[in-house]
């Protein structure tokens, strides 16, 4: 995973959780995903790619935490958390790259938990970019709904609420300062002043307005190179425009564009600072005929090197724009 030398090879694996979000639909999200021609590009694109097909929750030791008042599911998902992170862990540990695959955002908590683990280990700081309508920062404390898939980023920040999720797993936080929330456009009252008593890095959709993509995008890459760190993208159906993407059960209208979207993947890629991916919350069943499912993977190909010419964007662009 070091920036210096990218890895060749990816490994596939779908999560079909569902049970995270108040829609139902997203454990079609990885078959989707596979049919829209995922693995195919990757190949194009000069990959070794291994599919490892879904994942399943296995049945886990019996947990001795009381699950939280406020949070729906618990249980289950910690199923799907526990099997995930040590899933994730034995992955990173190849060489090979993940691309975890959803279902809904509550599985982050468990990809970046392994990944996270992982990079602990070999002494590199994991980053995470969470490009997202919502902040997800959520905690039982805090939370409007009880649903799972809005606390994941403050899980992975040790908030604490879901202490028990991963049992005996290992858990590998990553501090406040490592997490950029990306295209927020929507966050919860008491959610909002959480991100902020803990000063998490936040770009609303406003900034964006304002600045563009690429000159925030390369704030976040400097970061990481800074700290000689690596990246974790966890990318939300929802971070997009619903013009573009429909197929998502919460849509938030405002959100990027298209090209914004695939100018963010490009300069992603060329950093070389990309170690995982999660892609999130596709509901194919709210899709207009695989239409969002086409475009997520697309995105992905631009975050693995597709170009619409062979130049990498201009190291002057930032210049431009400021």
């Amino acid at each position: 995973m070091d920036q210096r030398k990218r890895p060749d090879h990816i490994t596939l694996l779908g999560v079909p959780v569902e049970i995270g979000a108040s829609q139902l639909g997203t454990l079609m999200g990885p078959d989707a995903m596979r049919t829209a021609g995922l693995k195919p590009l990757l190949e194009e694109l000069g990959f070794a790619v291994e599919d490892h097909g879904n994942l399943h929750s296995a049945q886990r030791p019996p947990n001795d935490d009381a699950p939280p008042v406020h949070a729906k599911y618990y249980r289950e998902i910690q199923g799907w958390v526990q099997t995930l992170s040590a899933r994730a862990y034995e992955i990173a540990r190849t060489g090979t790259l993940p691309i975890f695959i959803g279902g809904d955002h509550s599985l982050s908590m468990g990809s970046v938990n392994g990944v996270a683990r992982y990079c602990q280990e070999q002494g590199r700081e994991l980053f995470v970019l969470w490009l997202d309508a919502h902040a997800d920062y959520n905690t039982p404390q805090t939370t409007v709904t009880g649903n799972m898939h809005g606390m994941s980023a403050a899980f992975l920040c040790g908030e604490p609420g879901l202490d028990g999720l991963l049992g005996h797993e290992p858990r590998a936080s990553i501090t406040p300062d490592r997490l950029d929330l990306f295209g927020i456009r929507s966050i919860d009252k008491l959610e909002k002043a959480l991100v902020k008593e803990r000063k998490v890095s936040l770009i609303d959709m406003r900034q964006i307005d304002e600045f563009g993509v690429s000159v925030l995008i390369r704030r976040v890459i400097d970061r990481v190179k800074a700290h000689n760190g690596v990246l974790h993208v966890s990318l939300d159906v929802d971070f997009l425009d619903p013009v573009t993407a429909p197929g998502v059960g919460t849509l938030v209208q405002g959100g990027a564009s298209y090209r914004e979207a695939h100018l963010i993947m490009e300069l992603l890629h060329d950093s070389g600072l990309v170690c995982s991916v999660d892609v999130v919350e596709l509901n194919p069943f709210l899709d207009e005929r695989g239409r969002t499912a086409r475009v997520m993977v697309e995105l992905v190909g631009s975050l693995f090197g597709q170009q619409i010419t062979d130049r990498p964007t201009p190291s002057n662009a930032i210049t431009a724009a400021e």
